[in-house]
């Protein structure tokens, strides 16, 4: 199967954001949906106001999402797979690939409520690759930053700092809504083609890993400044991309801003054939690590 086989020819009619969390707990101020309607429309949420649970969010995405959207969800959809070969090396039952992998996920997890993803993190053989809070590192955590992704890596070089989604600790970490995601992803299977895992369709809708710095660098935000908290600042942000001011809201807080920036940047870059063709991604990347869109 070819990286071409998941390039994107056709041109998608609406546009989603999801600022997603790992964080423990039915509801999660953390989540935040945003929609665009067709390229040049104001952001809106996705019921403004509402405190979101992972389940809420899946169920939206398997009977509310609109025909044809592309769908950017902020998380790493993998593991890092590349740089060992594996992506718990020394394990037998490591998974083969991405697809396995969150169905190891949603598996080992499959009794947690929620769609936590603790017992996954806490599994013996898991664990020793994890650095988790209270200063409990895995033998088998590299020293330093962690190991990283093959788009990761082309992050850092974009002068982005990616954080190790087998790093469980720290504000920048993006580990624990990973995992919990990819309880999500696994349950989507047959109903939301991936990118790049899957071969993408010729109608419908698709989703993708997005890394929501990348909106805020496109609307001119300083590194450092990337989240926004005032209403003032956010339409300023969605002036420099083109795009109306927001619908008012009572209550605004990063996580609605970043949604809703995010959502606005996919209508401009998401029918962008360049960015569903990174040269560095490989067939076998495409299948065990993935890509973030925009990435390239």
């Amino acid at each position: 199967m070819s990286a071409t086989s998941r390039t994107s020819p056709r041109r998608f009619r609406h546009f989603a954001a999801i600022d997603w969390s790992g964080a423990v707990g039915e509801r999660q101020r953390g989540i935040a949906v945003a929609l665009v309607s067709g390229a040049g429309e104001a952001p809106q949420l996705v019921r403004p106001g509402h405190i979101w649970s992972r389940a809420e969010v899946l169920h939206w995405l398997l009977t509310d999402l609109p025909t044809d959207t592309l769908v950017g969800m902020d998380l790493g959809a993998a593991l890092p797979f590349h740089d060992q070969g594996a992506y718990f090396p020394g394990w037998a039952e490591s998974p083969a690939d991405a697809r396995a992998l969150w169905a190891l996920v949603d598996r080992i997890a499959a009794d947690e409520p929620h769609l936590a993803a603790n017992r996954f993190v806490d599994h013996p053989e898991v664990a020793r690759h994890l650095r988790r809070p209270g200063g409990r590192a895995g033998d088998l955590f590299p020293p330093g930053r962690g190991r990283l992704r093959v788009t990761e890596e082309h992050q850092r070089a974009a002068g982005l700092s990616p954080v190790s989604n087998l790093n469980l600790v720290g504000a920048a970490q993006v580990g624990k809504a990973s995992l919990t995601g990819m309880r999500v992803l696994h349950r989507l299977s047959g109903h939301l083609s991936v990118w790049p895992m899957d071969q993408l369709p010729a109608p419908g809708s698709v989703m993708v890993e997005i890394y929501t710095t990348l909106a805020a660098r496109a609307a001119g935000i300083q590194p450092g400044r990337s989240k926004l908290r005032d209403a003032v600042a956010l339409d300023a942000a969605l002036a420099a991309l083109g795009s109306p001011a927001h619908s008012p809201l009572a209550r605004l807080d990063d996580h609605q801003a970043d949604a809703l920036l995010a959502a606005v940047w996919l209508s401009i870059v998401g029918n962008d054939a360049n960015l569903w063709s990174p040269p560095a991604l490989t067939p076998m990347l495409a299948i065990t690590e993935g890509w973030t869109f925009g990435i390239v």
